[in-house]
């Protein structure tokens, strides 16, 4: 706990977004930044004092929920993401204690390499590297290969407070930097704010918080990652888990086929169990067992049962917003990717008239662009991504204002994000 310098707390309230949406306190980071000048001082005697004590202050420890709808159905709850508004102090000094436990994680190499979320140096694409290598792999050394990809119910709404402080101890967080996060984590208190169609605001009551990372704290993906750490460690004994915060999914692989069904149930049986200790909980309804093979197998295969609760023996699922098959084919993500695209292209035709070029390339590189160069390096050796090049030519033609037969290989050329 190193003391906070003046131009730290600078760095930090430079680095906050300029928006206007605030906490409780209806400050918003905003104004902060325009009085930059005047808070830096009394701002760093707060923080410094906050670690010396090794309390969190209380008044930075209320949070105001706003349901942001998904999908579906808007009269049903569980169609709602709560998003936790803090105050823009609140993140200032999180901001704070996160740098230096993230340093004390880094110099200790704490975190398990099997995890890839919330890390510098590491990506989904990483991740998904890490699970199709594990796969190939045993493919080529002729093994029955497996993966189970697990899904947990509201993984960061379910984290124990008491079991986090416990882990953090463990991993060295002790004395004044413990009693200072064990602040920060109690006596939260969160109300519910809704806005109707009129404009008009109504509030619940404020309740306390005994559990949980809401989505909005600085510290809650760090948290998330100590608090599942120790899950590789149970099972990498049998398996190859490849994590991304509370993506979880684990691949299994033996040349036996009895025993090859036993180390499934096995690695089912001590995954489950560690949820239920850290009081997670395993979606048996989302989680999804893959057989994977160099041949496409026709029919279904029966689904894993556990505790009389089914795990569907699937052909395909999504990792990370990729789709996987049991052949790595990528032909199901590549189908999904040309959808979008011509769905892409239908609204650049239509905006084209009212558009200018410009416009229209800042359309393409946020909904064409991006689509196209995710996971690319798993799908763009694939037989099937020559649809992806003609859908994506097509995008091209249509900015361009170019006949349909026109070749691309000097368009492109003018296609770069410095164009804008």
């Amino acid at each position: 706990m190193t003391p906070v310098t003046a131009n730290e707390i600078r760095n930090i309230i430079k680095s906050l977004k300029l928006k206007n949406s605030h906490g409780y306190d209806e400050i918003p980071p905003r104004i902060l930044k325009i009085n930059l000048p005047y808070i830096i001082s009394p701002i760093t005697y707060l923080c410094n004092k906050a670690m010396s004590s090794g309390i969190f202050p209380t008044w930075l420890k209320f949070s105001q929920i706003v349901p942001l709808f998904k999908k579906g159905d808007k009269d049903k709850l569980t169609n709602y993401r709560p998003i936790s508004l803090l105050t823009a102090f609140s993140k200032i000094f999180a901001k704070v204690i996160y740098k230096r436990l993230d340093n004390h994680i880094i110099s200790n190499n704490i975190l398990t390499k099997e995890q890839y979320g919330f890390r510098s140096n590491a990506s989904t694409e990483k991740a998904i590297y890490q699970l199709s290598n594990n796969i190939l792999k045993a493919l080529d050394n002729k093994y029955l290969v497996g993966g189970i990809f697990c899904d947990l119910t509201k993984a960061f709404d379910c984290v124990d407070h008491d079991i986090l402080l416990e882990k953090l101890e463990y991993y060295g967080i002790k004395g004044r930097a413990h009693n200072l996060l064990k602040s920060y984590l109690k006596d939260r208190y969160q109300r519910v704010v809704i806005r109707n169609k009129s404009s008009n605001t109504y509030y619940s009551g404020w309740n306390k918080v005994t559990r949980g990372d809401p989505q909005g704290l600085v510290l809650g993906p760090l948290f998330f990652l100590i608090y599942i750490n120790d899950l590789p460690s149970i099972i990498n004994q049998i398996s190859s888990p490849t994590l991304f915060a509370d993506d979880t999914n684990i691949i299994c692989m033996y040349h036996d086929t009895k025993l090859f069904n036993e180390i499934i149930e096995e690695i089912i049986v001590k995954t489950n169990k560690w949820l239920q200790l850290n009081s997670l909980k395993l979606n048996f309804d989302k989680t999804k067992f893959i057989q994977f093979s160099t041949k496409i197998k026709l029919g279904t295969s029966n689904d894993i049962d556990h505790e009389h609760n089914d795990i569907e023996n699937s052909q395909s699922t999504s990792f990370l917003g990729l789709i996987l098959d049991t052949t790595l084919s990528w032909q199901l993500h590549i189908d999904k990717i040309c959808a979008k695209l011509k769905s892409a292209c239908y609204v650049l035709r239509t905006l084209k008239p009212i558009l200018t070029v410009c416009n229209l390339k800042t359309i393409y590189f946020s909904y064409i662009h991006s689509i196209i160069t995710y996971g690319i390096i798993f799908g763009g050796n694939s037989m099937a991504s020559n649809e992806v090049f003609k859908l994506q030519k097509r995008a091209i033609r249509i900015i361009t204002n170019s006949h349909s037969r026109t070749s691309c290989h000097g368009l492109f050329n003018t296609f770069s994000p410095a164009s804008i």
